[in-house]
């Protein structure tokens, strides 16, 4: 009995995995060989930093609340304790949006946030 390869099944994986290293450089697009390796690395590139990209915008959402809060004369950690003990709720982003497009109404969350903090200093 002959051997069965189960070849067009092999070809198409291959296939799909060189369609995937289209527009690496030298034979990590052009052989099946090294471009299953070059996908692979990619891939857990493309994950990881998926999760990274989400750290980083964190990390500048923060810092332009801090510089904007500094601004109006409180520092970010306390003006996020305050908007907490104000009862409002509104995410970092959004906060950070405020912060660049409309200074007013983030100077007024300021302003709320410091109250909450000397009513809760008082209490």
């Amino acid at each position: 009995m002959p051997r069965a390869t189960n070849a067009p099944a092999s070809r198409k994986r291959r296939k799909r995995t060189l369609a995937k290293a289209k527009g690496f450089r030298g034979f990590r697009s052009t052989h099946f060989r090294y471009a299953k390796d070059a996908v692979r690395k990619a891939m857990l590139y493309a994950y990881r930093d998926r999760k990274v990209r989400k750290r980083t915008f964190r990390n500048l959402w923060v810092q332009r609340i801090n510089a904007a809060a500094r601004a109006v004369g409180i520092t970010y950690s306390r003006m996020m304790e305050g908007l907490k003990h104000a009862g409002i709720e509104i995410d970092r982003k959004v906060l950070s949006d405020l912060a660049i497009q409309d200074e007013a109404a983030f100077a007024a969350l300021a302003a709320q946030a410091k109250a909450a903090l000397e009513k809760k200093a008082a209490a």
